[in-house]
């Protein structure tokens, strides 16, 4: 049903004639006739004041399909960093009402676990901006420091905090659902390795390896990480020059090896190996940001301000020529973030 005949519809549902609905929108009945028989469109600007008078929503106007309105809800969480309150519960009930009656559930759970986590990331940011006011009130006080930590992923010393054990038990049954895909043991190796469960991350490496979609590249590197959960730095270091030689100019692999000298503050040779991962993309765009942000975070940490702005223009750049990007979350957090930085040179 196009827009003109929805409005047709509604009106009559709501017993107005085209005259009473002129008169509520400040238009010509004129205007109103010429919608309702397809010869105009009303402009965007009167589609909030149309929904309230209808009692319905900008989507229902326009009639979408269930799977037009997901790629509607998915497209406003890439554009807006914050949805109001009211768009937020009209997208909750309609995938509420949705996984109800639906057969395919798993597009709908997607969608609404991003649409709760869009919601979580929006209220840390408040959380993380009064608790860190609170905390510069009171720096001696600790009241608002756990709030930090729940906010940011702040560091907290106490073991009971920090540990993966619900993480790790939920890898684990995943592993048990799929057991010939790599994709969970990686999520549990992660997970194992950032509680040094060396000895578990060692028997769940043995079956990746066994796999016929696991890549040896891969494993090579989850195998140094054993290495260094087992305190054994040397190792860990020998394995990855052996991995270095074997693999020069796999993007992927090159961006592991970065990862693997920035965690271990190794903070030139992240940089450089990062760079050699962006470089090997050259030919496979549209490129990710990842390098990149990882290249600002690492000159940020080392107080090289204008190199960590520098990065941002480069992702800046890259968003908009090789992705299309001009007015969407990633490229506002972009802008920001080169701004900030720029104050601080």
């Amino acid at each position: 049903m196009d827009i003109g005949s929805k409005i047709k519809k509604l009106r009559y549902n709501a017993g107005l004639t085209q005259e009473q609905l002129a008169d509520r929108l400040a238009l010509s009945p004129q205007a109103i006739s010429k919608w309702e028989t397809g010869s105009s469109m009303p402009d965007i600007t009167l589609l909030p004041p149309l929904a309230e008078i209808f009692g319905t929503t900008i989507d229902e106007l326009f009639d979408l399909s269930r799977d037009e309105k997901l790629q509607r809800i998915e497209n406003r969480m890439d554009i807006e960093d914050e949805l109001p309150t009211d768009v937020f519960r009209d997208y909750e009930d309609f995938l509420q009402e949705q996984l109800a009656k639906a057969s395919d559930r798993l597009p709908i759970l997607r969608i609404l676990a991003r649409l709760y986590h869009h919601r979580m990331e929006a209220d840390g940011r408040r959380v993380s901006r009064y608790a860190r006011e609170a905390i510069r009130l009171a720096p001696a006080e600790k009241d608002c420091q756990w709030l930090l930590q729940k906010a940011e992923g702040a560091a907290a010393w106490d073991w009971n905090v920090n540990n993966h054990m619900k993480s790790i038990a939920f890898c684990k049954e995943m592993v048990a659902l799929a057991p010939t895909s790599p994709l969970p043991y990686y999520y549990l190796l992660d997970n194992l390795l950032a509680d040094h469960r060396a000895e578990e991350a060692e028997e769940y490496l043995r079956r990746l390896e066994q796999l016929p979609a696991s890549r040896p590249w891969k494993t090579t590197v989850y195998r140094a990480y054993v290495h260094l959960a087992r305190f054994d730095e040397a190792a860990a270091d020998a394995l990855m020059e052996q991995a270095k030689g074997q693999y020069e100019g796999d993007s992927l692999f090159l961006f592991e090896a970065a990862q693997y000298h920035a965690r271990k503050c190794e903070y030139p040779k992240a940089i450089a190996y990062y760079e050699s991962s962006f470089a090997a993309e050259e030919n496979h765009k549209p490129r990710f940001t990842d390098a990149l942000e990882a290249i600002a975070a690492i000159y940020e940490t080392m107080g090289d301000y204008r190199q960590a702005a520098d990065a941002w223009g480069r992702m800046i750049t890259l968003l908009r020529d090789e992705w299309g990007f001009t007015d969407c979350v990633t490229m506002q957090t972009a802008e920001e973030e080169r701004a900030r930085l720029l104050q601080m040179v």
